[in-house]
């Protein structure tokens, strides 16, 4: 039985805080506002990064061919430029050979080979043009006269000894370019001669030395273009060129373009192009190359460019349209931002309320305009909020009405009690006033007030269940009949017990005359065993029963009361409870109307302070108040 009536203490199954309901759990999720902004994203830039990928294709496209069909013109300009230049000297060349035959009879040999004549049609010949530096007339022994503003050195005796040997089998002949003269003065030039014939007799050979500066002026016009161009012969080897850091003569069979020109010898018949590396010596350099044959000359006019600066375009387009694509992006960003935020903020509004109204916050109203779906739901979700907040205004008004009638109730029980003896009129209630104000001292938590506030007052409901001749008897009870008295806690309690509403209030009716070390009934509970709330309901009950008159004894004033309960306290009280009601009537809190006592006790200050020496009572007058009805 023991084991049974030992309740857990009320102070410590209760934890302080409000009644309000608990906060309602959210897992984790995903914001909406990055659902909807993923999705705006996805079906704004997405589409944009491949059309833009595919037009900056296309124009990558468009624009290396663009570059290559200018290297393309550049090569076949200059191609065609030195067949016409071919050409005309070739005719000059003819006519000067006509000329001659005529002017000699059909004889150029060693008598009539420097006829004034003939000097001068080859002198007339060299002045026609600014591109002819020397021209010769050999007749068949070799011999003959030369006009010009140069004088062969022997690279030049070596090109006219060719020349002739090929006039000789009825040749014309194309010699190599080779660089007369030093410094400033230097030319590149060119030895071109045509045979001289009568008759189908050999005569001799007329040729002419071209300076190529035409052509060198051409090639640094296109090199002021961005092209690096030159000229190549059938053997790789350079004929002109518009930079100086080529030679002519050098060979530049270590460009590769100049490679596939010479692998194709007379195949080479159409332009080509194409894209190449360059070791500089230092760096490996991408290059784009275009080279179109010379067919009447075996040569190649080449020009190239570094492909960085022949595809800059390609280059500034990529940027230009990486830039606009990042733009068109970021501006995608900012409006599918405002978008979301536009569809999202009154979710999130909506959201909130939502959790308000999950914490019992019925007055929360969304003030949102949209002629949108969610316009429509935040008129239904104000419309429920105002019918849930008069529901739950009806609710707690009938909650407060019936607390009331239940309070009510209990009190209309703890008066019946009280009224079976006219001496304990109003005990139940001074008690619940004493109980509630020692709580509030002692900082307990109100679900622990509105407990402590029943129980104090139903403590002696038992008191039904007690005959009225021990109840009212005008004295100290028997053994017995104070045996029989102890039993109105355990009545009350089992009274209650079967209210499981009152289930917490039942350890302060059925403990409160429990006593600290032990003496206490009906089960002589020790120390933390006791409950807190019984502890409490004893203080307040002993207080209330010195402090009124009963059928035993005379009232006690206030005073004498309190010396009494210090000397209980520790021993029957709770200490920390009856500091607790010695503050409160110390601040004027508790007011008891004074009354005649046999025996006045008189103190020097209205209540007496916990530190003052508390007088020990005789052992009749402790053993009367243990076997009273308190």
């Amino acid at each position: 039985m023991n084991s049974a009536a030992t309740p857990t203490d009320g102070a410590s199954a209760e934890s302080p805080g409000s009644t309000s309901p608990p906060a309602v759990p959210t897992a984790a999720r995903i914001p909406i506002l990055y659902l909807i902004l993923g999705v705006l994203l996805a079906i704004s830039t997405v589409p944009m990064y491949f059309y833009s990928a595919q037009v900056e294709a296309i124009n990558r496209d468009r624009l290396k061919t663009n570059e290559m069909i200018l290297q393309n013109t550049v090569t076949r300009s200059l191609a065609d430029n030195l067949s016409q230049h071919e050409r005309s000297l070739r005719m000059m060349l003819a006519n000067l050979s006509s000329a001659i035959q005529v002017a000699s009879g059909g004889d150029i040999g060693s008598k009539n080979i420097e006829a004034p004549e003939l000097r001068a049609l080859l002198e007339n010949f060299v002045s026609s043009s600014d591109d002819l530096a020397y021209a010769t007339l050999l007749n068949s022994d070799a011999r003959g006269i030369s006009a010009g503003r140069i004088a062969p050195d022997a690279f030049l005796q070596r090109e006219l000894q060719h020349a002739f040997d090929a006039a000789r089998d009825g040749r014309a002949y194309n010699g190599q370019a080779l660089q007369v003269g030093d410094g400033n003065s230097a030319r590149t030039v060119l030895l071109v001669s045509n045979p001289v014939s009568y008759g189908g007799r050999f005569l001799g050979m007329v040729g002419a030395v071209v300076d190529l500066q035409f052509l060198i002026r051409r090639l640094r016009e296109v090199r002021a273009g961005g092209l690096i161009p030159y000229v190549v012969d059938a053997q790789g080897r350079l004929v002109a060129a518009g930079t100086p850091q080529y030679a002519t003569g050098q060979d530049m069979k270590n460009l590769e373009i100049v490679r596939n020109f010479v692998d194709e010898g007379n195949k080479a018949q159409l332009a080509a192009t194409k894209e190449f590396d360059v070791n500089d010596g230092k760096n490996n350099v991408e290059m784009l190359g275009t080279y179109s044959p010379v067919t009447r000359l075996d040569w190649a006019v080449v020009v190239q460019k570094p492909q960085r600066e022949a595809y800059r375009g390609v280059y500034e387009m990529q940027r230009t349209a990486r830039l606009l694509a990042l733009m068109a992006v970021l501006l995608s960003i900012a409006v599918s931002i405002f978008a979301a935020r536009r569809i999202t903020n009154p979710l999130r509004v909506l959201t909130q309320h939502s959790r308000a109204l999950a914490r019992g916050d019925f007055s929360q109203r969304v003030n949102l305009w949209s002629r949108t779906e969610i316009g429509e739901l935040a008129e239904t979700f104000n419309t429920m909020s105002s019918e849930l907040e008069h529901f739950v205004e009806d609710l707690k008004r009938a909650a407060e009405e019936n607390r009331a009638l239940f309070l009510g109730s209990i009190q209309m029980l703890a008066g019946a009690v009280d009224e079976k003896d006219p001496y304990t009129r109003g005990h139940s209630d001074r008690v619940t006033r004493y109980s509630l104000l020692i709580g509030k001292e002692m900082n307990l938590p109100a679900s622990f007030m509105e407990t402590l506030q029943i129980s104090a007052q139903l403590h002696d409901v038992g008191k039904i269940g007690i005959e009225d001749h021990i109840l009212k008897k005008p004295g100290a009870l028997t053994a017995e009949e104070f045996e029989v008295m102890k039993t109105h806690t355990t009545k009350g309690a089992n009274i209650l017990r079967p209210v499981s509403q009152l289930a917490e209030m039942l350890p302060g009716i059925e403990l409160h005359h429990e006593a600290l070390d032990g003496r206490g009934y009906p089960y002589g509970l020790k120390d933390e065993q006791i409950p807190l709330l019984a502890r409490v309901i004893a203080v307040a009950d002993t207080f209330d029963a010195l402090t009124t008159n009963r059928p035993y004894q005379h009232a006690h004033t206030p005073e004498e009361a309190f010396r009494i309960i210090q000397n209980l306290a520790g021993k029957r009280l709770d200490p920390v409870a009856v500091a607790a009601l010695m503050a409160v009537y110390g601040r004027g809190e508790i007011r008891i109307q004074r009354i005649a006592v046999r025996k006045p006790v008189v103190l020097a200050d209205a209540a007496v302070p916990a530190t003052a020496p508390t007088p020990v009572l005789p052992a009749v007058e402790t053993a009367k108040l243990e076997r009273s009805r308190v």
